[in-house]
């Protein structure tokens, strides 16, 4: 079993590394990641200048790859060929913050995972639901080990065609965990507020900050599951139709 792991925060990455060591134990690990932060950066890939890569050492001694590319290109780059052995599985992770509802459209970590899916490639990403305002690193230990047994079920049973797998994990110890749960996207509610600013020549410029984004606590989903203690498991399609939509465009009169 060849397994990619990538993400959108960087190679240096504490939770790269996380994931990384875990996945050693299913298999042979590549590690191929952007050389910099690309956090909400959704899916971009480079198409008007090219790619850089170079070899890195993590932190743990073991090698990688860096790339000045985005998330999306850390996975097409080896999947075209770069890399020479073929690739079985992608994993993106892990995100020190969780990825639910919408935040999908907008997240490195979990396009990385879809870049992968559609070259026909099975993707699986992982974010870690850390607590606002923490101080401190981050314990990745249990999003790993949950990230290592998200990837055993889908090489034993597989993935349908054109499903990216989002598993969200609370920050909890492993033993704390009050099981597994397959999800829906819940409601993610964002607070945004746009920030007027002057450059010292009174020329504006804009920041989008505002509070920290919530969710809807509701049964089933994505964000009822984490506020529960369980972990979110939530197959994500590609294919985008909203299919009862087209029965009411159907009835649009052109003419």
């Amino acid at each position: 079993m060849h397994i990619l792991v990538t993400n959108d925060d960087g190679v240096t990455a504490p939770g790269l590394l996380a994931l990384a060591q875990e996945m050693r134990k299913l298999g042979k690990v590549t590690v191929f990641a952007p050389d910099k932060n690309w956090s909400a950066s959704g899916h971009v890939k480079t198409m008007e200048r090219p790619l850089r890569v170079k070899e890195v050492t993590l932190a743990d001694g073991t090698s990688a790859f860096a790339s000045d590319g985005a998330p999306s290109d850390c996975v097409a780059l080896p999947l075209l060929g770069l890399i020479e052995d073929p690739i079985d599985i992608v994993v993106s992770g892990i995100n020190p913050n969780a990825n639910l509802g919408h935040d999908v459209t907008y997240s490195g970590t979990v396009t990385a995972a879809m870049e992968a899916v559609i070259a026909g490639v099975r993707g699986v990403a992982v974010s870690l639901d850390s607590p606002e305002g923490h101080k401190g690193p981050l314990d990745y230990s249990t999003a790993a080990v949950v990230g290592r047994r998200v990837v055993e079920q889908v090489i034993a049973d597989g993935l349908p065609e054109g499903v990216v797998v989002n598993v969200n994990v609370p920050y909890l110890l492993e033993s704390e965990l009050k099981g597994y749960m397959i999800t829906r996207q819940g409601l993610r509610v964002y607070r945004d507020a746009l920030d007027v600013r002057s450059d010292p020549r009174g020329k504006p410029y804009y920041w989008i900050g505002g509070e920290a984004p919530t969710g809807v606590d509701e049964p089933g989903t994505d964000f009822g599951a984490l506020r529960a203690g369980m972990v979110s498991i939530t197959p994500l399609q590609l294919d985008l139709t909203h299919l009862k939509a087209m029965d009411v465009l159907k009835k649009w009169d052109f003419k």
